[in-house]
């Protein structure tokens, strides 16, 4: 073997002094995650009664009780499983307990978490709890939060442990994730008001109302791929698809006026659409509840996304499903409420015709809505929503492929028709 030429050894030197200077530096960054001091530990003083109430108004924004609040459990003590692909992440008690709740601490220490990711004692927090979004919170109304939780009534309810399986489950694993794939965002001061909705509607999108953790496609890593912010991605240990809001064939809004949108988010149907499954509960829980400026601005926000097109699935020119089957199985199940035409009834069912929910692929949430059924969320706009009765002891598998193979390929709507193993993968892994 001949031996190296100097300028060869030289290169090769430099190379394996670069690769430890990295090495050395990416070390540095993840021991100064694990290391970063706790924030201060002064308890907040009594917070003046409109902060509160601001606080409430935004909690009911992020959704906060419905994550923190386990099934028959006391509002707001944590102890909800939330499945990842990493194990199970229980919810955190945010009442104001002074031993297992937010009783000690201070609004530094709230703001730490919420802008940084990090406990009170400097403690890494999972990202299940989206601080990727809400490191774009403004430290006001990040205030304000935990003004609203320290007026809560205080449960002792100690904060259940996490059950991640190994290395997910240690700090120095959760700190080499946040050196590659989080930074807390620029500080904001103040919140955009609504005298610019396009600012306050992309605040609230992207911070507080945390639509990209559904609404985004993630990483090999399991973090928000921030080059496809709002492009659709099925949620996370769940069979539902949160559709692209970016994309003209799935949940994009901008051919819609801003009063449909509004319409959507603050009553959960619309001429256009009808939410179901995950997104009803936004609906029902949060999105309800926004203050008029604020559902303008955010429709105004979705409205302007850039529209991405995305190839439209054609069908294909064989049908692996019976049709005429699909024909007669419509007209004996479906056509009394959503017509002989597919044109459903206003104010009650959903059309079908032109529906480009019944057409999208994935075709995830079709087949989970016509196995499980529902309802709509109940909303003050519309307190008694129309229900689906679920057929998943009704129909069998190929008995479901050719209803939902003739309704996505009837009345001029064109998309691939399914098979039974499409069903069949459905009914055997719902999710919980």
């Amino acid at each position: 073997m001949r031996p190296l030429t100097p300028l060869l050894r030289r290169l090769l030197w430099l190379f394996l002094g670069t690769l430890l200077a990295v090495a050395l530096l990416f070390a540095a960054m993840v021991l100064r995650e694990l290391h970063a001091p706790a924030a201060s530990t002064h308890a907040t003083a009594t917070p003046a009664m409109e902060l509160v109430q601001r606080g409430a108004y935004l909690a009911r924004i992020g959704n906060c009780a419905l994550c923190h609040t386990a099934p028959g459990g006391a509002s707001y003590a944590g102890g909800k499983g939330v499945a990842t692909p990493f194990g199970t992440v229980y919810t955190s008690n945010l009442t104001p307990h002074p031993d297992t709740g937010l009783g000690r601490w201070s609004v530094e220490d709230f703001w730490q978490a919420m802008h940084q990711g990090r406990s009170r004692n400097g403690h890494l927090l999972y990202p299940a709890f989206p601080y990727t979004s809400f490191t774009h919170l403004a430290r006001e109304d990040s205030d304000a939060l935990l003004a609203f939780l320290q007026t809560l009534p205080a449960v002792d309810q100690p904060n259940r442990p996490h059950a991640l399986r190994w290395p997910y489950s240690s700090q120095w694993a959760l700190a080499v994730w946040r050196v590659i794939n989080f930074s807390p965002a620029d500080p904001v001061a103040q919140a955009p008001s609504p005298g610019d909705p396009t600012l306050r509607g992309a605040y609230l999108v992207n911070g507080l109302g945390h639509c990209n953790e559904c609404h985004g496609a993630r990483n090999v890593w399991g973090a928000p791929d921030l080059s496809k912010t709002l492009s659709g991605a099925a949620l996370p240990q769940s069979l539902w698809y949160a559709p692209s809001l970016r994309s003209a064939e799935e949940g994009s809004v901008t051919a819609w006026t801003l009063d449909d949108t509004v319409t959507l988010l603050t009553t959960g149907t619309n001429r256009h659409a009808t939410t179901s499954g995950p997104m009803a509960e936004v609906v029902h829980h949060s999105t309800q509840h926004l203050q008029a400026d604020d559902a303008w601005a955010m429709a105004r926000y979705l409205g302007q996304l850039p529209v991405v097109p995305a190839v439209k699935p054609v069908a294909g020119k064989e049908m692996p499903a019976n049709l005429t089957l699909g024909a007669r199985l419509y007209k004996t199940h479906c056509a009394q409420c959503h017509g002989k035409q597919g044109e459903g009834k206003k104010d009650a069912y959903p059309a079908l015709a032109g529906n480009r929910a019944v057409q999208m692929t994935p075709s995830n949430n079709v087949v989970l809505t016509v196995l499980q059924g529902g309802y709509g969320p109940s909303t003050r706009g519309r307190p008694q929503p129309h229900g689906m009765p679920p057929y998943v002891l009704t129909l069998n598998d190929a008995e479901l492929a050719s209803v939902l193979s003739y309704i996505r390929n009837a009345w001029g709507n064109q998309a691939p028709a399914l098979s039974e193993f499409d069903i069949n993968k459905f009914r055997n892994l719902q999710a919980p």
